[in-house]
């Protein structure tokens, strides 16, 4: 009896630390390219996701290696997550996919959700590690933001700080969406100000306008082209954008532009003063919808679409008329 208390103690003792570890490994993800087993809680990991450092960053977990996509802040990490970066000195990688680069970091877990990774980058990638491509059924691009995080709360072990975090997140929607009822099936698009494109709603960029509780334009929810995530428009047709509210997303370079588009002073969005300007740091944090920047673009959009939705077309959009955007009823020699 005596030993075999000591066992029943012994067998405790080796499972209480790792008893979360445990429950959670081994995991099999699925992709567009198969199914990935990943064996172990991955210490190394490298991040091809043009976006999937703000993710892991989240669940506090700090890459290896991340891609960067643009900016100009230290190792590709945007405002809203450096605090989550913290000390990390991450690798930076930059355009394509190196395979021979990625092969000398030696990692453990290579991600690849909203990368663009093809099926020969993936067969030699996972000759290296445990490689996750993008999401079954969603395309290269469009993963939600709640798949996203799930799956690679599961990939690191992470998944009840994911559930948690994704929950929290959830809230914040389901709380916006009871407060504005207003704006609970109004037509709302996010269009890139540089080349007159809509985003539909199979990118992360549509999605963001639907947790609200807005819908695409007729337009922009049939389109079915070859890049379903975004619809360009014709500066000769700009029907399929005139929605209840826009959002003209840009990068501080286009302001001449919107206001040099002869048929958008015939809008709806215009004339009734439902534009919205978004600047950098605003189209940067709705572009990458991660954990971390969806609370800053809420605390940012919000009064924006506010203004916007208020019924009031003498309502100035702040951001708007901040950036120099020519406003409904506002002549070029204001």
């Amino acid at each position: 009896m005596r030993h075999l208390l000591i066992l029943i103690s012994l067998c405790a003792i080796s499972l209480g630390p790792n008893r979360g570890v445990a429950q959670v490994f081994p995991v099999e993800i699925e992709h567009i390219f198969g199914a990935t087993k990943i064996a172990a809680e991955p210490k190394r990991v490298v991040s091809l996701s043009f976006i999937g450092h703000d993710f892991l960053l989240s669940l506090g977990v700090v890459p290896h290696a991340l891609r960067k996509w643009y900016g100009t802040f230290p190792y590709g990490v945007w405002p809203w997550a450096q605090d989550a970066l913290g000390d990390g000195t991450p690798i930076v990688m930059q355009g394509e996919i190196d395979i021979e680069a990625i092969a000398a970091m030696e990692p453990d877990l290579i991600v690849g959700q909203w990368s663009g990774m093809t099926a020969r980058e993936y067969a030699l990638l996972s000759e290296i590690a445990p490689t996750v491509a993008a999401a079954p059924g969603s395309g290269d691009y469009g993963t939600s933001w709640q798949q996203m995080l799930l799956r690679l709360g599961r990939a690191t072990g992470r998944i009840e700080r994911a559930q948690e975090t994704l929950a929290g997140l959830e809230r914040r929607f389901a709380d916006l969406r009871q407060s504005h009822p207003d704006w609970q099936g109004a037509t709302g698009v996010m269009v890139w100000a540089g080349t007159t494109g809509a985003y539909t709603h199979h990118d992360i960029r549509g999605k963001f306008l639907a947790e609200l509780g807005f819908v695409p334009t007729e337009e922009v929810l049939a389109y079915q082209g070859p890049n379903q995530s975004y619809y360009i428009v014709s500066d000769e047709d700009l029907a399929p954008i005139d929605a209840d509210v826009l959002l003209w997303l840009d990068g501080g370079t286009s302001v001449a532009r919107l206001n040099r588009l002869p048929l958008r002073r015939f809008m709806r969005a215009y004339i009734e003063g439902r534009e919205i300007y978004s600047g950098l740091m605003l189209t940067s944090a709705l572009s990458h919808s991660s954990p971390l920047s969806i609370n800053y673009a809420l605390d940012r959009l919000v009064p924006l679409l506010e203004q916007a939705m208020d019924g009031d077309p003498d309502t100035e959009v702040t951001s708007s008329r901040e950036a120099g955007i020519l406003a409904g009823g506002v002549s070029d020699d204001r």
